[in-house]
C-alpha cells in the first residue's frame, strides 16, 4: 500500500495550524489563520483577507461608505426650511421621496419633522410610526387645534427624525375643515407654535388639491415635486402649478417651486432619458442633478416599516436619496454642488430595478 494519508509530519503541521489559529478542540479540517507575509517591521504581519472580493462583501463596503458619508454632516439652514412634497398624480414616488429624503437629511445631521397629511398614512407606516385610530395625529392638530408637540413621535431607527402621523380620521378632515375659522392656515399656525428646534419640515400631501394640500401650501415656503420618468409624467402638473400660483398670490407670498426630483429612472430605456431631458428643459435649475432609480429595495423597505436608508443602506436607492438630500441641503444655503463618485442613476444607468 501507499503511504498513510495522515503522516506524522502532517499531524504536527495541523496541530501547529490549530495552535496558530487559536482553535480549541480536535481539528478535523485545516482552518486558515491570519495570513502572514514578509512585510516590513513597521507593517502588521497579520493581513486579513479583503472584504470586498464577494458581492456581499462589496455591498457591505458600499453601505459602510454610504453611512460614513452621511455622517459627515451638511451645513444647516439659518431658519427652518418647510418643504411641501406634492403631486396630485398618484404613483410618482411622493411619499417614498418624503420619507427617504427626510431620513437622509437626518442622517446628515439635521433635525427633521415629517408631517403626514395623506389619510392613507403611508409615510407613517414607512417610518415605523404607530398610527392606528386612537393615536394622537395630525387630524387632532388640524381639527381640534391640538398642539403639534403632543402628536409628534420620534423615529426609532433614525436619530433626529420625527413624524406627525396620519390616521384614518384624516379622510374626513376636509369636510370638517370647511366650517372652521382660518381653515387654510391651521397647519401653518401649528408649525409656528412648535417649540422644538428643527432644520427641515417635510410635508407629505395627499394626491389631491383639496384643503389638506392647501394647508400644506400655506404652511410651506418651498414646493418639491417628484416626477417619475415615465409616460404621462407631466400630466396634471399644470394644475398643481396654477394652485401654487393662487396660494402665493392670496395666502402665502413666499411660496415657490424650489425643487423637481426625477424618480423611477430606468437607464435601460430611452423613454426615461427623453422624459428627464424634457423636464430639465422645462424647469431648468429647479431640477436636481441627482435622480432616483427604479429600485426593488425602495419598494420593499416600507413593508418592513423602514426607509431604504436603514433597510439597505448600500443599495442604489439609498445612495441616490443620500445624494439628493445633500444636493437639496447645499442648494438651500447657496453652495455649489458636486456629485460624489458612483452616485445617482444619472451617473450609472445600471442602477435600476433588479441590478443591486
Amino acid at each position: 500500500m501507499g503511504g498513510s494519508v495522515h503522516s506524522e509530519p502532517d499531524v504536527e503541521e495541523s496541530e501547529s495550524l490549530r495552535s496558530d489559529a487559536n482553535i480549541a478542540g480536535p481539528m478535523t479540517d485545516p482552518v486558515p489563520g491570519p495570513r502572514t507575509e514578509p512585510l516590513g517591521d513597521d507593517v502588521s504581519r497579520e493581513t486579513p483577507p479583503p472584504m470586498d472580493d464577494t458581492p456581499i462583501g462589496r455591498a457591505a463596503q458600499v453601505a459602510v461608505e454610504a453611512l460614513g458619508r452621511a455622517g459627515e454632516g451638511l451645513p444647516r439652514p439659518e431658519q427652518t426650511r418647510i418643504i411641501v412634497v406634492a403631486n396630485q398624480k398618484g404613483g410618482v414616488g411622493k411619499t417614498t421621496t418624503t420619507v427617504n429624503l427626510a431620513a437622509s437629511l437626518a442622517l446628515h445631521g439635521g433635525r427633521v419633522l415629517v408631517v403626514d397629511l395623506d389619510p392613507q398614512g403611508n409615510a407613517s407606516t414607512a417610518l415605523g410610526i404607530d398610527h392606528h385610530a386612537e393615536v394622537p395625529s395630525i387630524y387632532d392638530v388640524l381639527v381640534d387645534s391640538r398642539p403639534l408637540s403632543e402628536v409628534v413621535q420620534p423615529v426609532v431607527d433614525v436619530e433626529g427624525l420625527f413624524c406627525a402621523p396620519a390616521t384614518i380620521d384624516l379622510a374626513g378632515a376636509e369636510i370638517e375643515l370647511v366650517s372652521l375659522v382660518a381653515r387654510e392656515s391651521r397647519l401653518q399656525r401649528a408649525i409656528q407654535a412648535y417649540e422644538q428646534p428643527l432644520d427641515y419640515v417635510l410635508i407629505d400631501c395627499p394626491p389631491s388639491l383639496g384643503l389638506l394640500t392647501v394647508n400644506a401650501l400655506v404652511a410651506g415656503a418651498e414646493v418639491l415635486i417628484p416626477i417619475q420618468c415615465e409616460y404621462y409624467a407631466l400630466e396634471g402638473l399644470g394644475q398643481l402649478l396654477r394652485n401654487v400660483d393662487l396660494v402665493r398670490g392670496h395666502l402665502n407670498p413666499t411660496l415657490h417651486v424650489s425643487t423637481i426630483l426625477l424618480t423611477m429612472y430606468d437607464g435601460r430605456t430611452r423613454l426615461a432619458s427623453q422624459v428627464a431631458e424634457e423636464v430639465r428643459t422645462h424647469f431648468g435649475e429647479e431640477v436636481l442633478r441627482t435622480s432616483i432609480p427604479r429600485s426593488v429595495r425602495i419598494s420593499e423597505a416600507p413593508s418592513y416599516g423602514q426607509t431604504v436608508l436603514t433597510y439597505d443602506p448600500g443599495s442604489s436607492g439609498a445612495l441616490s436619496y443620500l445624494e439628493a438630500a445633500r444636493e437639496l441641503a447645499l442648494k438651500g444655503v447657496g453652495l455649489s454642488y458636486e456629485p460624489h463618485a458612483h452616485i445617482g442613476a444619472q451617473n450609472n444607468p445600471n442602477m435600476v430595478e433588479g441590478i443591486q
